[in-house]
């Protein structure tokens, strides 16, 4: 008897010891380490997660996607291509995926310029300073009348603390968003009182989603077109 209650004690610490060192929450959180040495260099973690290549890990960040390696020692900036599925690129697949979970986010403070008989809708990141977001706005009812819905979010290219952040706050700060819209873009200044409007959030998300210049033209699949393009040639890329 003495011997079985010995053995149960056993079995049972032996099963703690497993059970503790097999615990997730045992297991360093490698993932913590990843975003401080990021932050190291300037970079915010939103996601890591496994890449297609095993053995590197994909890092969603405020400054676009990276990838590192699993203890965080090597940090790889570029693209990522699957040779056998005919070049396709792994890195745009997965930032598709970020803005079209951003379009769904911010889908409620977007200025929005509807076709009558839509066939199409694109998010554009546009800035009331950029030349051709300004050329590309004067032809609005030319989209439109494609069948082309435009929605806009903002993405002030100088910056959170610059004036182009606050000419473009002021236009979503406005009464009628959409004629304030056309009045900063038409090269006239806008006044409106301040308000919460998520500029910062807009910009923020076009820095993860790999905007890097305006206007930036994001399809329904999260494809994304940078720089102006007409009507016509627009309309070709969507039919396509």
């Amino acid at each position: 008897m003495k011997i079985m209650k010995i053995s149960a004690v056993l079995i049972t610490a032996l099963v703690l010891i497993v059970t503790t060192f097999s615990s997730p929450a045992a297991e360093p959180d490698l993932n913590s380490a990843i975003k401080a040495k990021l932050l190291r260099i300037g970079l915010t973690a939103i996601k890591v997660e496994p890449s297609p290549l095993p053995g590197l890990l994909q890092v969603q960040t405020n400054r676009g996607l990276f990838y590192t390696s699993e203890d965080g020692k090597y940090f790889i900036a570029g693209r990522m291509f699957d040779i056998d599925a005919g070049m396709v690129n792994m890195t745009e697949k997965a930032l598709a995926n970020i803005r079209i979970d951003g379009v769904k986010e911010f889908k409620d403070s977007m200025i929005v310029f509807p076709a009558e008989n839509e066939k199409y809708k694109i998010t554009v990141f546009t800035d009331t300073t950029c030349g051709y977001c300004k050329k590309m706005h004067s032809q609005i009812d030319e989209y439109n009348d494609l069948g082309i819905t435009v929605q806009y979010l903002a993405f002030p290219r100088s910056g959170a603390n610059s004036q182009g952040f606050s000419d473009i706050k002021a236009v979503w700060c406005s009464a009628d968003q959409q004629k304030a819209m056309t009045t900063a873009k038409s090269g006239n200044r806008v006044n409106a009182e301040s308000c919460d409007a998520p500029i910062l959030a807009h910009y923020n998300l076009g820095q993860a989603a790999g905007v890097t210049g305006t206007p930036a033209i994001v399809f329904e699949d999260g494809s994304m077109i940078p720089g102006y393009k007409p009507p016509q040639a627009l309309l070709q890329d969507l039919s396509r």
